[in-house]
């Protein structure tokens, strides 16, 4: 059995290092992915709930002046009507 070149190893070894560094950012994104809907979840559960109503109002304020220049996309305001909502006691409505 004939041995590699040193050229052939060399270019083996760049094809796993392609395959690697894909690899690599595939679980960035996965992970960027992941921290995005757990911070959603804990800022839907803080709206939610009322065992600080104070707290959620606020962030409820904050969303509603926050998220129309941050949403770009109509589905994106779609998803978030509820949210974006002015609530009764909002001085800004």
């Amino acid at each position: 059995m004939a041995r590699k070149s040193i050229e052939d190893r060399l270019a083996q070894i760049e094809a796993q290092r392609k395959t690697l560094k894909a690899r690599l950012g595939q679980q960035d994104r996965k992970d960027d992915t992941r921290r995005k809907v757990l911070l959603g979840a804990l800022v839907l559960h803080r709206l939610g709930e009322d065992r600080d109503g104070e707290f959620s109002k606020r962030l409820g304020e904050w969303l509603r002046r926050e998220l129309p220049g941050f949403l770009t996309r109509d589905a994106d305001k779609e998803l978030f009507a509820d949210l974006l909502k002015a609530s009764p006691e909002d001085p800004q409505a």
